[in-house]
């Protein structure tokens, strides 16, 4: 993850465009970009989105969505300071706490 985070900000300066790479400027295009993701799936009954990725157009797409949201997203944890993998794995602990397992019926 850190590596691909360089990545990212390694390519943003070599164009110089840290300066608008802000918290706000981020969020609007992480927001776009899981758009653009929704947007392949929107008038897929359930049973085809779970068959969208057997047609090769489509896989790629939804692939290339999904890593265009993914690099916004580690974009946005770096000009934070968020570590991406805590803030998840805190955010399970929370949600154990708060969704109990069920008990035996």
């Amino acid at each position: 993850m850190a590596r691909l985070q360089r990545r990212l900000a390694d390519f943003a300066a070599a164009r110089d465009w840290q300066k608008y790479h802000t918290p706000k400027n981020l969020v609007a295009a992480l927001s776009v970009e899981a758009s653009e993701l929704v947007e392949i799936f929107q008038w897929l009954t359930p049973e085809q989105s779970t068959r969208v990725m057997d047609d090769p157009d489509t896989a790629h797409r939804v692939t290339d969505e999904v890593a265009d949201v993914l690099a916004y997203l580690l974009q946005l944890c770096e000009v934070l300071g968020i570590d991406a993998l805590a803030a998840l794995d805190a955010k399970i602990d929370r949600n154990e706490e708060r969704f109990p397992k069920p008990g035996p019926k």
